[in-house]
């Protein structure tokens, strides 16, 4: 089983490779991504990049990102290419179908968004060269790599799900936006509250244990990405897909 699904994984993360996360455009994107958060954000917040443990967000927000942006291509695009058939007609069972496909997207975001705190150390550590060496404590890292894997895998599990179903990889990208914007509706409707309340809001929020609030959000990332699976792998009906 474990073996089947690594074989899954490698097949679809040379394809994700291949091209580039989505075609020249996802090369360039690609670029500009490590740029910015690797090279520009790191070198404007100083010492902050690596001490705020709001940056933890990031790491959940940028994964999940890198993610979506491949993920919807993982059934939708083979059946657009007419290649779902040999794949599903192969001895490869449902699950390691399935969780390859997730586990390579994983990879994928995780991967990228690992490099992207790497080269924003190097940016730091070379700007401000002779302040010592700059680097996340052990809470920090031990956080980074949880909430990047917690929000790739929220969009590998949703992706999966939603394009299963979807007719076309652009319809599953589609569908993928449409659940990224949810994510911003909080930042919208707190710009659209009053002043005062903004403020009440902000006090709060800084009253509160970072720590029990990084282990709040990842207890509830986690229970989220185990029901997205489990309902993917419910949905997932070998003869379906074979007629659709």
């Amino acid at each position: 089983m474990i073996a089947d699904i690594l074989t899954v994984a490698r097949k679809e993360l040379l394809e994700i490779l291949a091209m580039g996360g989505g075609g020249r455009r996802g090369w360039l994107s690609q670029l500009l991504m490590l740029g910015v958060f690797g090279v520009f954000l790191p070198l404007q917040s100083g010492r902050l990049w690596v001490e705020s443990p709001l940056l933890l967000l990031s790491w959940a927000w940028l994964p999940y990102l890198l993610a979506a942006s491949t993920v919807a291509d993982s059934f939708a695009g083979e059946r657009e290419r007419h290649t779902l058939e040999t794949l599903l007609a192969s001895r490869l069972s449902d699950r390691a179908i399935l969780l390859g496909k997730a586990l390579a997207v994983i990879a994928y975001a995780c991967g990228l968004a690992w490099a992207v705190v790497l080269l924003g150390l190097i940016s730091l550590n070379v700007a401000l060269f002779g302040q010592g060496l700059i680097f996340y404590s052990w809470s920090v890292s031990l956080g980074i790599v949880a909430f990047s894997l917690l929000g790739s895998g929220l969009a590998a599990s949703a992706g999966v799900l939603i394009s299963l179903r979807a007719a076309t990889a652009r319809q599953a990208a589609q569908t993928m936006s449409l659940i990224i914007f949810v994510f911003f509706i909080p930042i919208f409707v707190f710009q659209l509250l009053p002043p005062e309340t903004q403020k009440a809001v902000v006090v709060y929020l800084g009253g509160l244990d970072p720590g029990q609030i990084a282990l709040g959000a990842g207890g509830l990332l986690t229970v989220v990405d185990a029901a997205l699976i489990a309902a993917a792998l419910t949905r997932f009906q070998r003869a379906r897909l074979i007629l659709d």
